[in-house]
């Protein structure tokens, strides 16, 4: 166990406030006193309903503030809605986060939510460190007693802070690292928002053995044993870690950095966190196919999650890569011979269309997949012979469900084995397939090259990890027709007006996935060109060619 003082939070966490409270105008709608009326609780007391007042809710934060400054955690966590984890949070706020002098200043509300500044000191080991930083609390009706009380959760307390973790100041945790890229160039989160969780990643790995020494930090972290232990990187069910990497929230005293060789490519990384910024709820990822090293990761998500990595949706239609890639191999098509593209199709009482309800007459294999017909697929599925077939060519020659060691923890794709009308979906990307931007990124760089070569975002000779190698690569004639039917579709298909600007040899699937409850499909686009291969998903942007699309070719054309 690692040294230090922790302040264990339960359902939520802490922060002391102490000095004078400021508290600005409140402009909320009080209803006219009408909007509230009284019943009785369970206990036979009068218990309040409807809209909060001003008055109530300028009060109940007052109060609540004014107690956590008194150090009265007891006061404090009863005018919250959970006083049994506040108060186990707030009561060990002094003797063991080290944190004193503190001070809050409430700004204007907007409707039930008080927004604060807090002002502090950090006093450890000699040290007496400032803090200061903006977080803000909301007042609600307690469901009970319909008495007005401060919702408790972390990001009251502090806005990083999320459920089950603490703050813990720690002399012995990992050392600093400097991240450089494959050319020497240094990666920071400042310049490189998107690799804030991957090198909090790759410091709690591999700190301990990049040469530095650690230094005095106030972290964010999860249970003891639990955050940042993801030494491995995990297969088809998750991370492969306990929980994320601690982060840090204030040096107090810093340490010495040791150097981190990755693979990453500071060019194309600045160039995909560039294009991600197109888009919210957005992520890409490149990798070099000849090797499977990484060459860049971002995401522009409100979460700040590594979604890139870690993200499990359905692919859509980049997924009929593997699948024309099973029917190659399989002697079911041909890429210049002629395929089927009707408007519709049947598969187990399970009805498939196309976009728009298009069709193609007298077409061959190479348009259909250029153009995304999913009809030409679905027809062919009786033909496998075998439900599984998809997701056996998905593992055993794209890597898929492996257990993928790059260097961080990385969720590996799924395509698990289905029967019927849910088999079928599969194959044009949807029902149960889970896949993520590093995954399809993969799978492209699979197609360019032929064989699956394991992503890594670090050197195999770091630490001599195990790296996942697939059963068989790529039929060879498979492979040829692959290529040139993604090139079809960079040149004159569905991915054409995305990939225009790109150079080279280059090739592309598009991709749209339909998502339960959402009214606009995610965006999904995959691409190479030459010997770099990436993919990208935009939440809610429709087709893969008009959002993710460009965000491809942005990074592509970092090379």
């Amino acid at each position: 166990m690692r040294s230090g003082a922790k302040v264990a939070i339960v359902g939520g966490v802490f922060l002391a406030v102490a000095g004078g409270v400021g508290y600005g105008a409140v402009n909320v709608w009080n209803g006219m006193t009408g909007g509230q009326t009284t019943t009785t609780s369970a206990e036979g007391t009068p218990r309040k309903t409807g809209p909060l007042t001003a008055d109530e809710i300028s009060t109940t934060a007052k109060d609540f503030l004014a107690a956590w400054a008194e150090g009265d955690a007891a006061k404090a966590a009863q005018l919250t809605n959970a006083p049994t984890s506040a108060q186990s949070a707030l009561g060990i706020v002094r003797t063991e986060a080290h944190v004193g002098d503190l001070k809050a200043t409430a700004g204007t509300p907007t409707g039930a939510t008080v927004p604060f500044d807090v002002s502090a000191v950090i006093s450890y080991d000699g040290l007496r460190v400032p803090w200061t930083y903006s977080s803000k609390l909301t007042v609600v009706r307690g469901l009970t007693t319909g008495q007005p009380r401060v919702d408790w959760k972390p990001s009251v307390l502090h806005p990083q802070l999320k459920d089950g973790e603490s703050l813990k100041v720690t002399s012995s945790g990992p050392p600093q690292i400097k991240a450089v890229d494959r050319n020497g160039a240094e990666l920071t989160a400042e310049k490189y928002p998107s690799l804030t969780p991957v090198l909090a990643e790759l410091r709690e790995r591999y700190g301990a053995d990049a040469g530095g020494t650690p230094g005095v930090e106030l972290v964010a972290a999860g249970p003891e044993g639990a955050a940042g232990s993801g030494g491995g990187t995990g297969g088809t069910g998750g991370t492969g870690g306990t929980g994320a990497a601690p982060r840090t929230l204030l040096t107090l005293r810093e340490g010495k950095a040791g150097e981190l060789k990755t693979t990453l490519d500071a060019g194309v990384q600045a160039a995909a966190e560039k294009a991600v910024k197109r888009y919210a709820e957005s992520s890409v990822v490149a990798i070099k196919p000849s090797t499977g090293e990484i060459r860049a990761v971002a995401n522009n998500r409100k979460d700040g999650w590594n979604a890139a990595f870690l993200g499990r949706q359905a692919p859509g239609s980049t997924m009929k890569i593997v699948t024309a890639a099973l029917l190659l191999e399989k002697g079911l098509v041909a890429a210049d011979k002629p395929a089927e593209c009707p408007k519709t199709a049947m598969y187990q009482g399970r009805s498939f269309k196309n976009l728009n309800d298009f069709e193609i007459n007298g077409g061959t294999f190479k348009q259909s997949f250029a153009r995304s017909c999913n009809t030409a697929f679905i027809k062919l599925i009786d033909d496998t012979k075998d439900d599984a077939a998809l997701g056996k060519e998905a593992r055993d020659v794209f890597g898929i469900g492996l257990n993928w060691q790059s260097g961080v923890p990385t969720y590996d794709g799924s395509v698990p084995a289905e029967t019927g009308g849910v088999a079928a979906a599969q194959y044009i990307g949807q029902g149960t397939v889970q896949m993520n931007a590093l995954n399809i990124a993969s799978i492209t760089a699979t197609a360019k090259s032929g064989t699956f070569k394991q992503p890594v975002i670090v050197p195999r000779s770091l630490d001599d990890r195990a790296i996942a190698s697939a059963a068989r690569g790529l039929d060879g004639s498979a492979a040829r027709q692959l290529r040139d039917m993604m090139r079809a579709t960079a040149s004159y298909g569905t991915g054409a007006q995305a990939m225009a600007s790109v150079r080279g040899d280059k090739g592309a699937k598009t991709g749209s996935a339909e998502v339960g409850g959402q009214a606009t499909s995610n965006s999904w686009f995959a691409g190479f060109a030459d010997d770099l291969a990436a993919a990208a998903v935009v939440q809610a942007a429709g087709h893969g060619g008009d959002a993710a699309g460009p965000l491809v070719a942005a990074v592509l054309n970092a090379r």
